[in-house]
């Protein structure tokens, strides 16, 4: 089966990345946002160019999706990269806390140089960016501890940008998720709507549940050590994915509890993904060598 077709770019998300470019020079600190599932697929592609050298806040969001071993292994990971990753449950709250001690510390720099100057002190200017749906929202009513921004399990709920005072010692800018003009890397595309980083539009939903399938079948066969996500899906339908291909398995999951409707059977799989009723699964491994070991995994998935 081919890896299916994936390509959203609403006009309010053209609109709001032109006004976001704009509000970068103004903004001491970006929170980027992923999520903890997909954090290499959850990485805008144009991030590194238009944020050039500001101090970045790297939260990866979603964390209570994967297994504390993901988690630690995608730790050591991003340490080796140089880079510290907090990890957060935006819509509980765990690991709020620490974000904006953490964007206030990298904006200590520019108070210093003000104070240098003979001028005042300022908020740091905080902006958080992300992919629709990773849970932006949430984190900033989190951080605010009320709720003064709409969140929501669904892409493209927010539309503008808008300053928010956090406190005398941060502000944040609220921006609408993400994604390049021309998703070019159909991989990651996939990955963004299975887990809901992407508008429903963008995609024909019965070959995204298939290429589900496939994708955890292969991530399982290079990946031992961890989640077996196949037996999730063995557990919850009674059905064995590791005989056939992800479209047969739609198929016959659809024969055996959806009276045939295909398009039932792979809604309810990608719903019950998303909600986490199969556990908690993670669909990217991290890196290993110099080639990215997800990318080795897609490229076998059956076309």
């Amino acid at each position: 089966m081919a890896l299916p077709s994936i390509q959203w770019y609403p006009g309010h998300i053209a609109k709001a990345e032109k006004a976001l470019q704009e509000q970068l020079k103004r903004v001491d600190v970006v929170l980027e946002v992923r999520d903890a599932r997909i954090p290499l697929s959850t990485l805008h592609p144009d991030l590194d160019r238009w944020l050039g050298d500001k101090k970045r806040v790297l939260v990866i969001n979603r964390v209570d999706m994967v297994s504390a071993e993901m988690r630690d292994r995608w730790q050591s990971w991003f340490k080796s990269q140089g880079k510290t990753a907090y990890y957060t449950n935006a819509n509980q709250g765990k690991g709020v806390g620490q974000i904006a001690k953490a964007a206030q510390a990298a904006g200590a720099a520019m108070n210093q140089r003000r104070k240098d100057r003979g001028m005042r002190s300022r908020p740091v200017r905080a902006v958080v960016i992300g992919f629709p749906n990773v849970g932006k929202s949430a984190l900033i009513n989190r951080l605010l501890r009320r709720r003064i921004v709409e969140s929501a399990r669904k892409a493209g709920v927010t539309r503008q940008l808008r300053w928010i005072s956090i406190s005398d010692e941060l502000e944040l800018l609220d921006s609408p998720g993400i994604i390049p003009a021309h998703l070019t890397d159909q991989e990651a595309a996939l990955k963004l709507a299975i887990c809901d980083d992407i508008g429903q539009a963008a995609y024909d939903t019965q070959r995204v549940a298939a290429a589900f399938v496939d994708l955890i079948k292969q991530l399982d066969e290079t990946d031992t050590a961890t989640e077996q996500r196949t037996q999730a899906l063995k557990d919850r339908y009674g059905l064995d994915p590791m005989d056939c291909s992800g479209e047969t398995y739609l198929f016959r999951l659809a024969e055996a509890k959806f009276k045939g409707s295909q398009e039932q059977a792979a809604r309810k799989l990608l719903i019950e993904f998303r909600k986490g009723v199969l556990g908690n699964l993670s669909l990217e491994l991290p890196p290993t060598t110099t080639l990215d070991d997800n990318r080795s995994v897609l490229s076998s998935v059956p076309t």
